[in-house]
């Protein structure tokens, strides 16, 4: 595939004038997303953009109200920077950003909205039932069986998640995800691990992840060395065409918009699955994105300047 489109135009960086990069925040991704912010940050240097470093901790408004910058590079990963929070108050102070806007972001970030959005567009997704009590948790057994996930319903990079395959084990790690708030059990997929970046709606290459972990936890994700990356997946032309189509359609129905990744499982019947949507996937050097970006010819700074070039000429109105 080429992938030629997705080069940023060479006076971007100029267009785009004095950029902060958003990190940090107050979530339980802070540490994540200050790492993926120097990334972006030292990026954007190389790519000739003049940028600064904006930690948005506890007077995040207030900064905001003051800023000097021409637009915004949101790298704020969870609550509060990923969940429709901090766009719209980007939005009532007219501030332009990168990333989807406030219906999207919130939408991505509730994994049971999105789950339920996915399922009244016949996009597949694994089966779950919401957690509210240890009732609920008996109920699983017959509603769902085991093995599942249970996952707090507005945490990402893993946190909060255990599998489960006794029921012994099944109260333990709802009160364990439920620190986080809400929580849901979803339906054990055992398969292949696929993630797709996408760029200005464009998939880039996918790629395959396999762990000797359970599952691709936070140690996985951003500490551990032994985790392998298959990028191209390895997956057939016509597999791959069915897992692109499947992700641009929930792209379109979840109204997500610039960049972002949407996480996959293949199970045992090659059947694909889909399992959440991130509006703001990390960028560190352990990230999915910026690896597909480089399998598609975009090292890292032609990667966060297309994402800034995308809310240049009008884009960035987060319809």
């Amino acid at each position: 595939m080429n992938y030629s489109n997705l080069l940023p135009d060479a006076q971007t960086a100029q267009r785009c004038g004095k950029v902060a990069v958003a990190m940090g925040g107050t979530s339980a991704e802070r540490e994540v997303s200050l790492n993926s912010g120097e990334a972006v940050y030292q990026g954007l240097i190389a790519a000739g953009v003049d940028a600064f470093k904006l930690d948005l901790q506890q007077d995040a408004i207030n900064q905001l109200i003051s800023l000097e910058a021409d637009r915004v590079f949101n790298i704020l990963h969870g609550r509060g920077g990923e969940d429709g929070t901090i766009q719209a108050v980007m939005d009532l102070l007219g501030i332009t950003y990168t990333g989807s806007g406030v219906g999207a972001s919130a939408l991505a970030m509730d994994k049971l909205a999105t789950k339920r959005v996915l399922c009244g567009c016949a996009i597949p997704t694994p089966d779950f039932l919401e957690l509210n009590s240890e009732d609920d948790c008996t109920r699983l057994l017959d509603e769902l069986g085991l093995p599942v996930f249970v996952k707090p319903n507005l945490e990402g990079s893993s946190i909060g998640m255990t599998p489960v395959h006794n029921a012994a084990d099944l109260v333990p790690a709802w009160r364990k995800a439920g620190q986080y708030g809400a929580v849901f059990a979803e339906k054990f997929v055992s398969g292949g691990e696929y993630t797709a970046g996408f760029l200005d709606r464009t998939v880039l290459p996918l790629i395959k992840l396999e762990t000797p972990r359970e599952f691709y936890d936070y140690e996985a994700k951003y500490l551990a060395d032994d985790t392998i990356y298959t990028c191209p997946s390895g997956l057939d032309d016509a597999r791959v065409a069915e897992l692109n189509r499947l992700v641009e359609e929930t792209i379109r129905v979840t109204g997500v918009e610039h960049w972002g990744r949407v996480d996959l499982m293949l199970d045992e019947d090659m059947c694909p699955w889909v399992i959440e949507i991130n509006t703001v996937p990390g960028m560190t050097d352990h990230s999915l994105v910026p690896m597909a970006a480089r399998q598609a010819g975009l090292e890292m700074p032609n990667l966060v300047l297309k994402i800034l070039e995308l809310t240049l000429n009008g884009s960035d109105s987060h319809d």
